[in-house]
């Protein structure tokens, strides 16, 4: 960890938008509410993706394409055939590759600019408090609770904002969490430590589109966080049933009692 903990460090060196930069980033920078600065705060970002599978895929293209000048890769596993009906970052070309070196050569492909850290690691209680240090924003496509509530004690503690989603079979659910704010809730407030590990793609499926949906909308939520831009999904929890197309939002409380954040 230590080369990566050292990297972080020349973040503190701010980057300005070069003329090819501006003019790959054009349609964004039209915003009124992106313009130069709002760019130039992506540029200068750190993201932690912890997860490229379906919903890391998406995300983790999408960030890049959008200019955020650093992205830290996090799964241990590796491509296996079954992974390409929805992991679209993965190719038949790097089945039996790491998920991590597999995704660094996609992102290259499209920003050569983009500052890639990769880690073929299991996220643990022993190493997510180096992952999340110095990052502006995690977003969290992993599909199992162990590593959910290890992200979101982390988070709380370093007050990082937290892009959480999830789907399965042709359902989908996504909110934000972030400790900066008085009484936003996080994800123990949420869920409890005892939910069955069992709802994976895996065991349950999942239609392809369903993991591009939610991850499209984690990337989107992550760079409005960076920006500065639009309304964030604090405090509200998003299901989505894609088989009905119905689209539900509901509102989350902070848990008094939480022993993570209460």
């Amino acid at each position: 960890m230590n080369d990566f903990l050292s990297r972080k460090a020349d973040q503190v060196e701010r980057r300005e938008l070069t003329d090819e930069q501006l003019l790959r980033y054009s349609r964004q920078i039209m915003l009124p509410n992106i313009d130069v600065v709002g760019q130039e705060k992506i540029l200068n970002s750190s993201v932690l993706i912890v997860g490229l599978g379906g919903l890391g895929s998406p995300v983790a293209m999408y960030m890049a394409s959008a200019g955020v000048g650093r992205l830290i890769l996090v799964d241990h596993d590796e491509v296996e055939l079954s992974n390409l009906q929805r992991q679209i970052i993965h190719s038949i070309d790097t089945v039996g590759e790491s998920k991590v070196l597999s995704a660094k050569t996609r992102i290259a492909q499209l920003n050569p600019d983009c500052d890639v850290i990769t880690h073929q690691v299991k996220l643990t209680d022993d190493n997510v408090e180096s992952l999340v240090q110095g990052v502006d924003v995690v977003i969290d496509c992993s599909d199992n609770f162990t590593s959910r509530f290890a992200l979101n004690r982390a988070c709380v503690q370093r007050k990082v904002p937290l892009v959480s989603g999830a789907a399965i079979r042709m359902e989908g659910q996504l909110t934000v969490f972030d400790a900066r704010r008085a009484g936003s809730p996080c994800y123990r407030c949420l869920y409890d430590d005892s939910e069955s590990e069992d709802l994976s793609c895996a065991t349950n499926g999942v239609l392809a589109p369903v993991v591009g949906v939610v991850g499209s909308i984690q990337a989107l939520e992550a760079l409005k966080l960076i920006a500065g831009c639009g309304e964030s999904v604090v405090g509200k929890l998003m299901i989505f049933d894609m088989a009905s197309m119905d689209w539900r939002t509901m509102k989350l409380k902070k848990d008094a009692a939480c022993p993570v954040c209460g």
